[in-house]
């Protein structure tokens, strides 16, 4: 695929990355696994073992996951108080991503080396918010291409592409009416 042919959407994202490299590898890789691990913390487990054993099958999954969030916001603000922050690996570059799609983003400045793989997290704005983990590939100086990403994470993913291009048509549908009036 050519890069003139992938499509993207406006979205203002930002991410952080470093390039892999042998050393870092593995280090990476822990990190990735615990990003992408949405049982991280003690009730995500406890939930994903009740689900497991059945017991949440009569329960409101929309409560639920409200109850769950507050708890971690809880845990959160505990961590604030507590002055503690999350380890996490330092990545050499931060930038903001300009536009993306579903399987591509291009950053707005141009500073990949083409074919050459990167780890990086990007900072979702969804709700919860929270880091994403990814490895990607340059395939400009400024356009990249999933390389890996958890499951869980590329359907976020997937949803907010999708929530971007419905406020971009929206936003052409409203200019063409205002046109239209005129």
């Amino acid at each position: 695929m050519e890069i003139d042919d992938i499509r993207l959407i406006p979205a203002p994202i930002s991410i952080n990355f470093s390039e892999l490299s042998n050393e870092k590898q593995n280090e990476f890789e822990l990190e990735f696994q615990k990003l992408s691990d949405s049982d991280d913390d003690p009730i995500g487990r406890w939930i994903k073992l009740a689900k497991a054993r059945g017991e949440t099958n009569d329960t409101d999954k929309v409560l639920l996951e409200l109850l769950v969030e507050l708890h971690r916001k809880v845990d959160n603000l505990e961590s604030l108080i507590k002055k503690e922050k999350p380890k996490r690996i330092k990545l050499n570059f931060s930038s903001q991503i300009s536009s993306i799609g579903f399987e591509h983003f291009k950053l707005k400045e141009k500073i990949l080396e083409k074919d050459k793989i990167y780890y990086g997290r990007i900072e979702m704005p969804v709700h919860p918010k929270r880091d994403v983990a990814v490895f990607f590939k340059a395939l400009s100086s400024d356009v990249a291409e999933f390389t890996k990403m958890h499951e869980r994470d590329q359907k976020e993913w997937n949803s907010y592409v999708t929530a971007r291009e419905r406020v971009l048509i929206r936003e052409l549908r409203a200019k063409q009416k205002s046109k239209n009036n005129e």
